[in-house]
């Protein structure tokens, strides 16, 4: 266990190092403007998405909102970085800069707080695998990477307080099937060593979080 946490404390060491030369330049009035005729309906005019399957995107780090945007864009080959049939159709036509401009109106968004909904036994096995992880499974804890209060450290984590439970845990099993296509190399390693049972628990847990 203390092997897995030193790793990952490198791990986003080195992210935060790199930070400062991937910070996203956008204009947000513009990125706004995009958001309102193809984003609104899946996430909603601020980015607080009232669907739980669709992420919530306001107030995320602008650095990883613009990775993600551009990783869902197909290349000349129609291959995609991010294999999503939902995503890349709709950033297509995107340009670099319209993508910039989006991530800067998102994250310029308060996001909304938290709310728990749920098991509560669910939950609070969530909380201690959140803040501690499971060291007899070397499960190492969220907050190792997403921060105490799920803020996240830009570009590569993403805050995650307030998340939908639906959504985090759709993700989790895609990093767990392998089936989620960028960035496997830290999350694989943790999902493949959860239960179905903890990721449950921990998904429900972040949705709560303020």
């Amino acid at each position: 266990m203390k092997m897995i946490n030193m790793s990952l404390t490198m791990i986003t060491a080195f992210t935060v190092a790199l930070s400062t030369s991937t910070l996203a330049a956008g204009d947000a009035a513009k990125g706004q403007e995009i958001a309102a005729g193809v984003c609104a309906g899946c996430h909603s005019p601020d980015g607080n998405s009232l669907i739980p399957n669709f992420p919530s995107l306001a107030g995320q780090h602008p650095e990883y909102l613009l990775k993600q945007l551009m990783e869902f864009k197909a290349d000349d080959s129609g291959t995609a970085v991010r294999n999503s049939p939902a995503m890349t159709p709709m950033v297509a036509e995107f340009s670099k800069e319209d993508m910039e401009n989006l991530a800067a109106f998102y994250a310029s968004q308060k996001a909304t707080p938290g709310k728990v909904s749920g098991d509560t036994d669910l939950i609070a096995l969530g909380k201690v695998l959140y803040h501690g992880g499971n060291i007899e499974n070397g499960v190492p804890a969220c907050a190792s990477c997403h921060g105490p209060t799920g803020s996240g450290l830009p570009p590569r984590y993403p805050a995650l307080a307030g998340q939908h439970a639906d959504y985090t845990l759709t993700q989790l099993d895609l990093f767990n099937k392998a089936e989620r296509t960028n960035d496997n190399k830290v999350m694989q390693q943790v999902l493949t060593r959860m239960s179905g049972t903890e990721k449950r628990a921990v998904s429900l847990y972040i949705q709560g979080m303020q």
